[in-house]
């Protein structure tokens, strides 16, 4: 993963690799990601980057509502 993330208009890495179908926005930044099925995450590797810090690589998912 990089530091800096590039503008949430280009698509996560991830999204580039899985079928369209599976495709869907970031639950943070609204950016593709890999999002449904198996393999997939609700947030992009930018905004799960600190998450995982935070909480380790064996999250699975976050809730952004409050």
């Amino acid at each position: 993963m990089t530091s800096a993330a590039p503008p949430v208009t280009e698509p996560d890495p991830s999204a580039l690799t899985c079928p369209g179908a599976l495709v869907g926005p970031c639950a943070t930044c609204q950016r593709k990601t890999h999002k449904y099925g198996r393999g997939g995450t609700p947030l992009c590797q930018w905004c799960m980057k600190p998450v995982m810090e935070k909480w380790g690589p064996q999250v699975r998912h976050v809730n952004t509502r409050s």
